[in-house]
């Protein structure tokens, strides 16, 4: 009999990931094509709909889109944050050796694709969307990976991953630090006593995560109040959850030993467990263990990915990528910026990167992958969607600069796949021959 190898935990996130850029591009043609559609208006006005939560005067009253882009992203940004955190203690951003191509590329790759729409951008107001083209949207790049090099070597997942990881990190920090209103220092100092009692529950041991998704919610609406935009609480809440487990893997592999011959030797001859007392509490035991093994914020993210894939980023796209397309475009600029700089700007930023990282011996390319496939890599980071999409609704208040970006986002997203697609097709038939 041929034994089953469970996936590992980056498999499962690659494949939720893969999985969920299927459906975020579902839900992103379906949102354009409304837009251009004779449902156009009643499309636009169910995200306009008012939703109340709360009581009397402390009550909170959001549009539904509000709700998605505020709440919900919000859910979003924590799972970014616990992505964040477990591969900076645990995983590819670990060690400087591991972490510095990624660290180079991202860096890279925001950079330039700034300046590159700054250039178009140098003055105005549309200036203030230099954000948009920074970011990689990691579903769609990883989707776009299964789906154009479905034997890409691991490493090179390893790395696409990793990429758009930091480059989210630094997406966070843009929005926090250049796209926040202003602030309203009683709020985000209430704010911050809260996130001293997150970090208190660490310190102190607490490893159940209803405590802290608890004060998280009174987080995210202290930073909502305080002009911070409130996706940031999500990052926060993220950096307060546990790795720490309550027992190793010795332990857990010696007592889960013991549960499971107890769990044989009180068969009652039935093989039904509800028959067999010894084997309930076996079962009930075991399942403690394997809690007091599993740090909670893997507990967490496992929870969230599912729901941030096929929820979350799906309504986003829902609410946010209809987009009228018209022509002439009001306020061109912005819209060519957002797609040169995803098209050009990431390759370019990213490869300079790592050429300047390689040749100078701080890192070394991935396993079994070239500088032709890296282009190739280099260029599905060019897919900005999520991100982008968001950062530019925080840039823009009116609705025609807000709609040009969208139009070079989608583009520019767009044409970086297509020619990411291309030069791994190239890349490929070179490994071959």
């Amino acid at each position: 009999m041929v034994k089953k190898i469970r996936p590992t935990i980056f498999q499962r996130f690659f494949r939720t990931e893969t999985a969920g850029g299927s459906v975020l591009l579902l839900f992103g043609i379906a949102a354009l094509a409304l837009a251009n559609s004779p449902l156009a208006a009643p499309y636009a006005g169910i995200w306009r709909t008012p939703l109340t939560v709360g009581i009397a005067d402390y009550a909170l009253s959001l549009t539904l889109h509000q709700w998605i882009n505020d709440g919900l992203m919000a859910v979003f940004f924590l799972l970014v944050g616990l992505e964040i955190k477990r591969e900076l203690v645990v995983g590819e951003l670990a060690s400087v050796r591991k972490a510095a191509l990624p660290i180079a590329c991202a860096i890279g790759g925001m950079i330039v694709p700034a300046v590159i729409y700054w250039i178009f951008n140098p003055i105005g107001f549309g200036g203030r969307g230099w954000g948009i083209p920074v970011a990689t949207d990691i579903a769609f790049a990883l989707g776009a990976l299964a789906l154009i090099a479905p034997g890409a070597p691991t490493g090179a997942r390893v790395f696409l991953t990793a990429l758009a990881i930091i480059d989210d990190m630094g997406a966070v920090l843009v929005i926090a630090i250049f796209y926040s209103q202003t602030i309203a220092w009683g709020a985000l100092g209430v704010a911050g006593l809260l996130v001293l009692v997150l970090f208190g529950f660490n310190a102190t041991g607490v490893r159940r995560l209803w405590p802290y998704l608890l004060v998280g919610v009174a987080l995210w609406y202290f930073v909502h109040q305080s002009g911070v935009h409130a996706t940031v609480a999500g990052v926060a809440l993220a950096f307060t959850i546990p790795m720490r487990t309550r027992t190793n893997a010795a332990e857990f592999s010696r007592e889960a030993r013991s549960l499971l011959d107890r769990f044989n030797q009180t068969e009652s001859g039935d093989f039904i467990v509800l028959t067999s007392r010894g084997q309930q509490e076996a079962l009930f035991a075991l399942q403690y263990a394997t809690e007091g093994v599993t740090a909670p914020i893997l507990r967490l993210e496992h929870a969230l990915h599912k729901f941030s894939a096929f929820a979350v980023m799906p309504l986003f796209a829902a609410a946010n990528a209809g987009v009228k397309l018209t022509l002439p475009i009001q306020h061109a600029e912005i819209a060519i910026g957002a797609l040169v700089g995803l098209v050009l700007g990431k390759p370019l930023g990213i490869m300079a990167a790592a050429s300047l990282a390689v040749k100078s011996g701080v890192a070394k390319l991935p396993h079994a992958v070239g500088w032709t496939s890296l282009l190739g890599y280099a260029w599905l980071a060019g897919i900005g969607f999520t991100m982008s999409l968001f950062i530019a609704m925080l840039a823009f208040d009116e609705t025609a600069p807000v709609d040009a970006a969208k139009l070079g986002i989608l583009a520019g997203s767009l044409a970086a796949g297509i020619a990411g697609a291309i030069v791994l097709r190239i890349a490929s038939g070179f490994r071959n021959e």
